[in-house]
């Protein structure tokens, strides 16, 4: 039995397979789960319904499975096609802050424009998408993995 509170088999294969400076990209519901990483990245389904589960829910989880180097978030530039205007506080992004800022203070924290995010999330360091239920736009959070202290 682990010891802790992950338990998707697959997650856990996953990030087992990632190392240090690998990403793992957690999607929200309007991403394009199929389209948006590379080939080769597994992908983890976990979007059972809408609002189920949630870019947060997972993020807590993870936070106790792997070290947390950097974090990236998607955030509105004004560009055509955005939901949000330019510089818009992304309500989604100050939880992702908080949890971070709790398990992992030295974490870094990089705002990205919907076209910068995309590239980011397709590059080959990304070793994993996770896939939720998650309404909120630009609730996009990519993580990169970082060192374990022992």
């Amino acid at each position: 039995m682990l010891r802790f509170p992950l338990l998707h088999p697959e997650l856990i294969g996953a990030l087992a397979a990632a190392g240090h400076g690998a990403r793992v990209l957690l999607a929200d519901a309007n991403y394009p789960h199929s389209t948006g990483v590379r080939a080769g990245a597994a992908r983890v389904h976990l979007n059972l319904r809408p609002g189920l589960v949630t870019v947060d829910q997972v993020l807590e989880v993870l936070l106790g499975a792997v070290p947390v180097e950097s974090a990236a978030v998607m955030a509105p530039s004004g560009a055509a096609g955005d939901v949000l205007p330019a510089g818009a506080r992304v309500p989604a992004h100050a939880g992702y802050r908080d949890a971070l800022a709790a398990a992992a203070p030295s974490a870094t924290w990089q705002d990205l424009d919907r076209p910068a995010f995309y590239d980011a999330a397709r590059g080959d360091d990304v070793a994993l998408l996770v896939a939720t239920g998650d309404q909120r736009v630009y609730a996009n959070l990519l993580l990169t993995i970082g060192v374990r202290q022992v």
